[in-house]
């Protein structure tokens, strides 16, 4: 695939659309700085899927779109169209029918990029995979940016790998087996999770088993206690009912005392209503009484507040008066002073007007004086001004010429010393030029520190291996330890859980007899059955339901049939259990029926799986473990699994140690890692500084150089400097010895200076004389203005306080006419005050007399109403007891009825039928309810001990074997698919290496011929640096020697020649595997004219020799002058970048013709 032309649309500085024709041959595009021209390389690695923002000297993606100027606004999309030339059918199948491959990226703000190949919807992948697969790509080494020769000399080994993979075309296989290692990965984590899903799964299914039995013994207590539950229901109605019969045999009774009780209170209730009508006649006359006593002590109060407030007048007028009296001395005091201070204020104005007067004739006087000496002042200055003008300028010229003479002297002097100094300097800098020998000794240093730290860094290689070998033995042994870890920590659960389970359940807190028996496993079964609830008694015989040991002769009881083996043999039980254990025997299910028949009384057969045969024909089939055959299991697997938690602990401590061992393996590895590294680096700290200080030689060298011509050329042009310097200083003493022949007018001008400064002293004394008189003629008018004032608010208060004495005389007479009228009232308000107190007594006797009769009457009333209450609470509480029986009989019925209403909803059958569903037959002896009541939790704390039932235990059991099948089967797949994975990661490595190898062949011939071509001589060579680890993931080194020179590595040559070195490497690819595109911006910028043409030829040669279109970006004039066609980039406005195009082979054939 070619490509042809590049369309550019709103990226960064090319807004308006922008096609840039890729032809075959050289195409360069040149411009000034700043023009935009790597963006245009940019937009080809932009397109071809770059992903990196600082890549494209952005600070985000969105700032490749353009972000506008002062003229245009900013574009919301940018676009890039790359167009291939597909007429050779070379690119992959689903895009192989099209001649012409148009590839766009399209990126808007904040949405993101988005690829189309001819017009479809395409992945980033795809478009890198494409592009890798043609030799090329957004990181092809191809496409050499600014700054990217030093990055190819300064990068590692590996780094520079990538080189490699583009001539060997590997570039999409790395791509392929990332994406194979993925998938491996992803397919190892499910093959991981799968495992730890289906331990869990296991895990649940032996819980379900249990949980299926428990549930079977759940529904047989469940169904016990319904049949208990119902006897109770039963037994509650029935006495709710006898409770009905009693209550309402107690309201009839309640009924008729109540009916006394009424009878009683209507005869009180009309002997109070006698007394009621008896009690309104008296009050009214006692009421009538009260009233005129009311009255009376009415009037008297009124009476005394009159007195009171003609007291308080009194007293108010006396005080007034005496108020009055000072006031009116007061004011007439006043009076008298404001006349004194107008009598003064009339003098002083007086005064005040005489002294203005005589002020006006004196500042009339001393303003003509000033006017006459400020006329004599004036000429003073004019004169003075001019002498002084004159005598400035002779003074100035002096100056100068002095200054100068000793300036030129100055000069002469300085340029002496800097002669002097050159000379020094010179000798000086002769002295410091670098030592040859010494600059032959730094380059060899150089030299074996670098193979020293090749050698270092092949160390730290075999030295990483060694870490990561043992941190894959520690992660190993650290599994391996976490795995006994989590078996320990499964196994000490179950323990723990298991003796939660056997802790005893009994009431009285002694534990039965089951707990001290231990049964060989297998036969817990068919002990529970043998033995059944009996198991659950205990040993100790104060309880009620107990074993205790008989001593009594064995050999009375009856052996055990033929065929049948003692249950003792397998059971380690207490003495109490021997003789009932020796009377029941061990048989088949096959042999048991036959058997039974020979059973002796009291004897007993049993299987292991939970049969049982008793002497008296009673069989019971095997349903299920009991609780006493579960309780005897799981001591016997409590016991199982102490001893593996001793092992499981005993290999887990191993697995531990051998954890810590592998952990400081992998640690010493670390550090002989941490020591080699420091010593690399200690050796590129020296080989760094080794350089520096080669550097510094040869830049001592040339700035050597520099300086002693510098200096030789300061030499010379001080020499200039000194003659023109002493003819100027002769000329100056020439000037000045004139100057000194002429008049001196300094005594002039002191004269002339004296005399002005007589008139301004003359005229500053009448100035101020004058002012003085101002300021004292103003300062007179202000207080002749005060004092005008001052009268004016005297007079006012004068004429002010004679109005208020005349007030105030006039008020005091008022209040003495009043208190005169007063003076008679206190003997009038004494004979009032006697009269009123003898007509209260009078009608307080009345009032008491009334008021006998009233209580009397009252008194008899209350005894009626006492006796009528003591009736009515009768009443009452004949009424309350009714009421109490009535709602004890109310609820005895609603006791009745909810005990209906539970057995109903509960059983759904009427009360009287409880009796059929708990299995007791009519007329049969009921027993009492607390004994039925007692049993029914009992059943319930059995049915509580289960604990947490599952009852969908065996369908869940179902579906969890189902789902183990199922991932046993996917297991297997993915197991097939991880291999199938890995065999063509293997494949991809073969392949890779294969073409690897066979491109370093190609590549390092090519090399060799073309630096030598470049550098008209010397050799180079290419060095691979395997990686044990991965094939595919080696280094390559370069190793020049230019002409004249030793063998060295990339950064210990000059500028030019690793410019050189790396073109050499780029164009050796091209020659392998020759890319579509090869983009080079300003690579020629540090060769000499000889380099560029010789960088050029190499162009044109490879440009002839592949299918590579050359694309150059630069600023050599050579350069541009070997080019088959110009683009130019310019930006006529600002911001904004424009291409235009001139195509040179056109122009050369048209000037040819000419």
């Amino acid at each position: 695939m070619k490509i042809n032309r590049l369309r550019l649309l709103g990226f960064k500085s090319f807004v308006e659309p922008t096609d840039l024709v890729i032809e075959a041959g050289l195409t360069g595009v040149v411009g000034p700085n700043g023009c935009g021209k790597s963006n245009l390389l940019e937009a080809l690695r932009w397109v071809m899927g770059e992903t990196s923002h600082k890549s494209m000297r952005a600070a985000a993606m969105d700032d490749v779109i353009f972000s506008g100027t002062n003229a245009r606004p900013a574009r919301n999309s940018a676009e890039v169209t790359i167009f291939l030339d597909n007429k050779e059918r070379l690119a992959p199948a689903e895009f192989n029918d099209h001649d012409i491959i148009e590839i766009t990226r399209r990126i808007e703000r904040e949405a993101g990029s988005a690829y189309r190949i001819n017009g479809k919807e395409s992945r980033a992948r795809d478009v890198k995979i494409l592009f890798e697969d043609a030799a090329t790509g957004a990181r092809s080494p191809a496409l050499v940016r600014q700054g990217q020769i030093a990055e190819i000399v300064n990068a590692k080994p590996e780094q520079r790998r990538r080189v490699l993979e583009d001539a060997a075309g590997i570039a999409g296989l790395h791509s392929r087996r990332h994406e194979a290692e993925l998938r491996l990965k992803a397919a190892e984590n499910n093959l991981a999770r799968l495992g730890d899903i289906m331990g869990g799964l296991t895990s649940q299914i032996e819980s379900l088993k249990r949980q299926a039995r428990q549930a079977r013994r759940y529904k047989e207590l469940s169904t016990e206690i319904r049949r208990t539950e119902a006897l109770v229901f039963h037994l509650s109605w029935a006495e709710a009912q006898a409770l009905v019969d009693l209550e309402e045999k107690n309201l009839a009774d309640a009924t008729q005392r109540l009916g006394t009780a009424t009878q009683s209170e209507a005869q009180l209730l009309r002997a109070e209503a006698e007394r009621a009508d008896q009690l309104p006649p008296l009050r009214e006359i006692e009421a009538a009484k009260g009233a005129a006593l009311g009255r009376l002590k009415i009037e008297q109060e009124t009476f005394e507040k009159e007195a009171e407030r003609a007291r308080q007048r009194t007293n108010e007028l006396t005080n007034r008066q005496t108020q009055l009296e000072k006031d009116i001395a007061r004011e007439t005091h006043a009076v008298a002073e404001a006349r004194d201070v107008l009598a003064r204020l009339d003098k002083d104005l007086a005064a005040l007007v005489e002294n203005e007067n005589g002020a006006a004739a004196a500042e009339q006087q001393a303003a003509t004086e000033l006017a006459t000496l400020e006329t004599k002042l004036d000429a003073a200055e004019k004169s003075l001004a001019d002498i002084t003008h004159r005598a400035a300028e002779q003074r100035a010229r002096r100056r100068a010429l002095e200054t100068a003479i000793a300036e030129r002297r100055d000069a002469i002097l300085r340029l002496e010393k800097q002669a002097v100094a050159l000379d020094h300097q010179m000798r000086e800098i002769q002295g410091r030029a670098p030592d040859v020998v010494e600059l032959q000794t730094t380059t060899e240093k150089g030299q074996l520190l670098t193979d020293r730290s090749a050698r270092l860094e092949r160390e730290i290689h075999d030295a990483e291996e060694r870490v990561s070998a043992a941190l894959d033995a520690a992660n190993a042994h650290r599994d391996e330890a976490a795995s006994a870890r989590l078996l320990l920590s499964t196994l000490r659960t179950e323990r723990e859980t298991l003796a939660k389970l056997l802790i005893p359940v009994r009431d009285d807190d002694l534990p039965p007899i089951v707990d001290s028996i231990s049964v060989t496993p297998g036969y817990e079964a068919a002990l529970g059955a043998a033995l059944g609830e009996d198991l659950t008694a205990p040993i100790a015989e104060d309880t009620p339901v107990h074993w205790r040991l008989l001593h009594i002769d064995s050999t009375i009881d009856a052996a055990l049939p033929r065929g049948a083996e003692p249950l003792s043999r397998y059971v380690d039980a207490p003495p109490e259990l021997q003789r009932r254990l020796s009377q029941i025997g061990v048989v088949t299910q096959d042999n048991g029926p036959t058997i039974q028949k020979h059973l002796a009384a009291g004897q007993r057969l049993v299987s292991v799986e939970g049969d049982l045969w008793r002497w008296d024909g009673y069989v019971a089939a095997s349903g299920g473990a009991t609780l006493a055959a579960q309780r005897l299991a799981e001591r016997n697997r409590m016991a199982e699994i102490e001893d593996r938690e001793i092992a499981a602990r005993a290999a887990a401590s191993s697995l531990l140690d051998a954890e810590t061992n592998a952990a400081e393996a992998h640690a010493r590895a670390q550090h002989e890692e941490r020591v080699l590294r420091a010593e690399w680096r200690k050796t590129q700290g020296e080989l760094g500084e080794t350089r520096n200080r080669l550097t510094i030689i040869e830049k001592q060298a040339r700035e050597t150089e520099a300086k002693l011509a510098a200096v030789a050329e300061a030499k010379e042009r001080l020499a200039a400097e000194f003659a023109e310097a002493r003819s100027r200083l002769a000329a100056t003493e020439t000037e000045r010895t004139e100057e000194e022949k002429s008049e001196n007018l300094e005594p002039l001008a002191n004269a002339a200076h004296e005399t002005a400064q007589s008139a301004r002293r003359a005229a500053g004394e009448a100035r101020g004389k004058l002012q003085a008189l101002r300021r004292e003629r103003q300062l007179n008018s202000e207080r002749l203005s005060s004092s005008r004032t001052d009268r004016d608010r005297w007079s006012t208060r004068l004429q002010g306080a004679e109005q208020q004495i005349k007030s105030l005389e006039e008020r005091l007479a008022e209040t003495s006419a009043e208190l005169e009228t007063m003076s008679g009232l206190p003997e009038k308000i004494a004979e009032r005050r006697s009269a009123i107190l003898s007509a209260i007594g009078a009608a307080e006797s009345d009032r008491q007399s009334a008021a006998d009769h009233l209580a009397a009457a009252d008194t008899a009333l209350r005894e009626a109403v006492q006796a009528l209450r003591t009736a009515q609470s009768q009443v009452s509480e004949a009424r309350e007891g009714r009421a109490r029986c009535e709602t004890r009989l109310e609820n005895a019925r609603a006791r009745r009825q909810e005990e209906a209403r539970r057995i109903r909803e509960t059983f759904e059958v009427a009360p009287e039928d409880c009796l059929k569903l708990a299995g007791v037959e009519p007329g049969t002896a009921l027993p009492a309810l607390i004994d039925i009541d007692r049993q029914l939790q009992r059943v319930k704390g059995d049915r509580e001990r289960l604990g947490g039932v599952n009852l969908q235990a065996d369908d869940e059991l179902t579906v969890l074997l189902e789902q183990i099948t199922s991932m046993e089967t996917e297991k297997a797949d993915v197991e097939q698919a991880i291999a199938k994975l890995r065999a063509a990661i293997g494949q991809l490595n073969r392949e890779g290496k294969k073409r690897l190898d066979e491109a370093f062949v190609t590549v390092n011939g090519h090399f060799q011929r073309l630096f030598t071509t470049l550098f008209g001589g010397g050799e180079a060579r290419l060095e691979i640096v395997e990686s044990e680890e991965d094939p595919l993931e080696g280094g390559l080194e370069i190793i020049a020697k230019p002409p004249g020179k030793k063998p060295a590595t990339l950064s210990l040559l000059s500028g030019g020649e690793q410019t050189l070195t790396a073109l050499s490497l780029i164009f050796a690819v091209f020659l392998t595997n020759p890319s579509p595109i090869c983009v080079l911006d300003e690579v020629d910028a540090p060769l000499d004219d000889a380099n560029v043409d010789r960088f050029c030829t190499l162009m044109e040669k490879m440009a002839s020799e592949t299918d590579t279109r050359f694309l150059v970006i630069t600023h050599h004039p050579m350069t541009m002058a070997r080019m088959n066609r110009l683009f130019g980039v310019t930006m006529a406005e600002r911001g904004i970048s424009q291409l235009v195009s001139v195509d040179l082979e056109t122009a050369r054939s048209f000037r040819e013709a000419v």
